[in-house]
């Protein structure tokens, strides 16, 4: 696995970040904000280039699965990216002459590895859909191994969308699951990871396993989702069944958690509908609260942090808490990380549109 955030680049800038429970929030640098309602955002190096960073992140992870050229050769690229802006500016006939998939295509060339897959833009749920998948292809015996990568960098489209449906936090804090949450902050994010099947070469040191994987759609409303939170929920149990795990067995939840009111009342009434008796007692935090949204990023760059998790068994905790919400009745990592068993965690994301993902991962 590799990552760049706004805590800067590499896994151990993630690590030190997250667990240091101090957020990466700071005054955007890559493009004026002065007329925006709010001016910062876990930004990484302001010059950074997504698709050369996408290169080099995609890279690392391969050789440090060990991956030889003719694995590499078997093994397709599935991607989630943030569209460019550049492009989006462009008159519509050049637009449709520079796809987004052309960067998991090039990416595919440069790397030596077995072509392009799909490339999703699905939004916030984008990097979870294509972990989802390439987990899928494994497990289906289709290929043995699937490189997964993910990027978006926070730009002048992002903030100004955001800023216009007054969704980002006035007061510089994002708050998941907290009382007096104004709403999330964006972040930088991107990654790579390499998935393969357990038992597809000698000499493999796992990081991790991709126990069970689930989506649904709440079909309820573009941008908010159903307040019983039912397609989550409905991705939740779906991930647990294909685990074969009961709630009970969850160790942590990394939770989607954007600090926007009707997201998290309804995420945590997904949770409860879901795991029942256990929705309170297991641990739950939401990292963005630190690293901000990555948008089609966020995914990979959570999964990420619960492959951490699981590595140094402690739960990160939910920054910016100022008090509970009735709406919000969960058991918050709250002040410090706190140690758990290390067994199954899982990771939840959701999207405009009522796109919900649910990844659960296992110790190795």
């Amino acid at each position: 696995m590799a990552v760049t955030t706004g805590f800067g680049q590499g896994v151990d800038a993630l690590r030190d970040g997250i667990w240091s429970g101090e957020p990466a929030f700071v005054p955007v640098t890559r493009f004026d904000t002065s007329r925006y309602r709010v001016g910062v955002a876990a930004q990484a190096d302001a010059g950074l280039d997504l698709d050369t960073e996408l290169l080099a992140l995609t890279e690392e992870a391969c050789k440090q699965a060990g991956l030889s050229q003719s694995e590499r050769a078997d093994a397709p690229l599935v991607m989630a990216r943030h569209a460019d802006p550049a492009v989006s500016r462009l008159p519509r006939e050049e637009q449709e002459s520079k796809p987004i998939s052309e960067t998991a295509r090039w990416l595919s060339d440069e790397l030596g590895l077995g072509g392009a897959g799909r490339t999703y833009i699905n939004a916030c749920v984008a990097a979870s859909t294509a972990i989802a998948e390439a987990a899928a292809l494994i497990s289906s015996g289709r290929n043995d191994r699937v490189v997964v990568a993910a990027g978006h960098l926070v730009d002048a489209e992002s903030f100004t969308t955001f800023n216009a449906g007054k969704a980002l936090a006035p007061d510089g804090r994002l708050r998941p699951f907290s009382s007096g949450r104004k709403g999330l902050l964006l972040g930088d994010g991107a990654g790579a990871v390499v998935l393969e099947a357990a038992d597809s070469r000698t000499g493999m040191r796992p990081l991790a396993h991709v126990s069970g994987w689930g989506m649904a759609g709440d079909a309820h409303h573009v941008c908010q989702p159903h307040p019983q939170g039912l397609g989550m929920a409905r991705a939740i149990t779906r991930a647990l069944d294909r685990a074969g795990l009961a709630p009970g067995d969850l160790d942590y939840v990394n939770a989607h958690g954007t600090g926007t009111p009707f997201n998290d009342s309804a995420e945590t009434a997904a949770l409860h509908r879901a795991l029942g008796e256990h929705a309170e007692s297991i641990p739950v935090s939401s990292t963005k609260s630190m690293h901000g949204h990555a948008l089609q990023a966020a995914g990979l760059v959570e999964f990420v942090i619960c492959l951490l998790a699981l590595e140094l068994g402690s739960a990160p905790i939910n920054s910016g808490y100022l008090g509970p919400d009735p709406d919000c009745r969960l058991d918050l990592v709250l002040d410090s990380p706190r140690e758990m068993a290390a067994r199954h965690v899982l990771s939840l994301n959701a999207a405009f549109g009522g796109a919900n993902s649910a990844l659960v991962v296992s110790a190795a």
